[in-house]
């Protein structure tokens, strides 16, 4: 072990809220089981939140309070500082990039500043000698940092993907177990406490998609490249998307898949249909799952909590403790100078996709549709229409393996058919 091994481990811990408080809680009552399984104590000397009075459900009377993130980053008596504040700038980053620069260890579950600032951070944290640790801003509990970093080190990944956000998990099934429209189940997550503040951080996927191009970069040794993350949320999923779905044995789920391919990365976080049967499709409520395929290893699958006080906390520990035992791994599994720009995917592999259109129920408009998807290249699989008690039928379409270029010249042309009505919905099929 490292020579900072051989003196307590002390944490300076910025941010108290869920998971703050969680943190300081796991080591108040679980001192001597941490050093039993570290070889060094672990304390806390010093913490910093916006409001001192506020009850946390844990004692912070032993430790000194700071007010100023920056200061408590750079204070002597802190080895490790925790940032748990949240953000993407502001203090949270000026925070860390302080700690990094006075050689200090950084731990956070900050996935919106990985996100953006991640690659001049991993360069900070090399240079001063020091390392920054973020399992927790994956996945919550599941140790999917870890397993990509270490236990899978030996392994060309060939495909990473997973739902990576319990909130629009949680939508989607009360929507189908229930029978709830998107409107509905979204007000019910809400009145629980599960969305953001901005909602739009889940419901839009870009909070997932954080966590996806965190992913990316670990897998295929690339600079995280957020904003190369195709986006799509799951405002556009109906009831009738989810009962039909299952009727053709799918179930939707906010998918995120990355994939290095000859035509570059391809990084998207969009509604995905995926087997009913499959693990991804039996993970119901807040539950994440990472599928993680690599050439040695084949498939591997994770699955556990994706947030909340404990598993959050669990997975800050888990960092605060490699640490105290002298483990010192790189950000993003390789030094931050050998990780390449990220060419992204001109286009999407082929694949399957489900298209629902609300077409005019007289002779010849199925096959007009039949014809635009023809002239595009689209091959249909299987298709179903359903009772209507109107003049536009439902009717539900799933391809054969296409390009989304393809599928959207189909659904361009199928505007000037004058027998479909609104706007299709079109959503891939990711095969398992």
């Amino acid at each position: 072990m490292s020579d900072k091994t051989s003196k307590p481990l002390r944490l300076g811990i910025a941010g108290l809220g869920t998971v703050g408080a969680g943190v300081v809680k796991i080591v108040r009552q679980k001192a001597a089981l941490l050093e039993e399984r570290s070889g060094s104590a672990i304390a806390i000397s010093a913490v910093c939140a916006r409001n001192r009075d506020t009850d946390r459900g844990v004692s912070l009377k032993d430790y000194a309070w700071e007010d100023d993130p920056v200061k408590l980053a750079t204070r002597n008596d802190v080895d490790v500082f925790v940032e748990l504040m949240g953000g993407s700038d502001g203090p949270a980053k000026a925070a860390t990039e302080a700690a990094l620069k006075a050689g200090k260890d950084v731990v956070t579950a900050n996935k919106a500043l990985l996100a953006h600032h991640g690659q001049e951070l991993a360069e900070l944290a090399e240079a001063n000698d020091a390392v920054l640790r973020f399992e927790a801003a994956v996945a919550g509990g599941i140790p999917i940092i870890k397993s990509l970093t270490e236990g899978l080190a030996g392994n060309d990944i060939e495909r990473v993907m997973g739902v990576m956000n319990g909130t629009c998990n949680y939508i989607l099934t009360r929507m189908e177990d229930a029978g709830l429209t998107y409107d509905e189940a979204f007000a019910e997550a809400d009145g629980l406490g599960y969305l953001e503040a901005d909602p739009n951080l889940d419901v839009g996927g870009i909070d997932a998609g954080h966590k996806l191009s965190l992913l990316s970069a670990i897998a295929y040794g690339t600079q995280v490249n957020f904003d190369a993350v195709e986006l799509e949320g799951i405002g556009c999923v109906t009831i009738e998307d989810i009962r039909q779905a299952a009727d053709m044995g799918y179930r939707i789920k906010l998918l995120g898949v990355s994939r290095m391919t000859g035509r570059g990365l391809e990084q998207s976080m969009t509604p995905c249909l995926v087997p009913a049967t499959s693990p991804l499709g039996q993970l119901v409520g807040g539950t994440n799952m990472v599928v993680v395929e690599g050439d040695q290893v084949g498939q591997v699958v994770l699955r556990g909590a994706g947030a909340g006080e404990g598993p959050t906390a669990s997975a800050v520990m888990g960092d605060v403790m490699d640490i105290a035992r002298g483990l010192r791994v790189t950000t993003f599994g390789k030094p931050a100078s050998k990780l390449v720009p990220a060419q992204p995917a001109n286009t999407n592999p082929p694949a399957p996709y489900y298209l629902r259109l609300s077409l005019s129920d007289k002779p010849g408009a199925l096959a007009k549709v039949a014809a635009v998807l023809g002239e595009a290249g689209v091959s249909i699989h299987r298709m179903r229409q359903y009772d209507h008690e109107n003049d536009m039928a439902p009717v539900l379409i799933v391809t054969h393996k296409t390009t989304r270029a393809a599928l959207s010249d189909a659904l361009s042309g199928m505007d000037q058919t004058g027998v479909v009505s609104g706007t299709p919905v079109a959503l891939r099929i990711e095969e398992l």
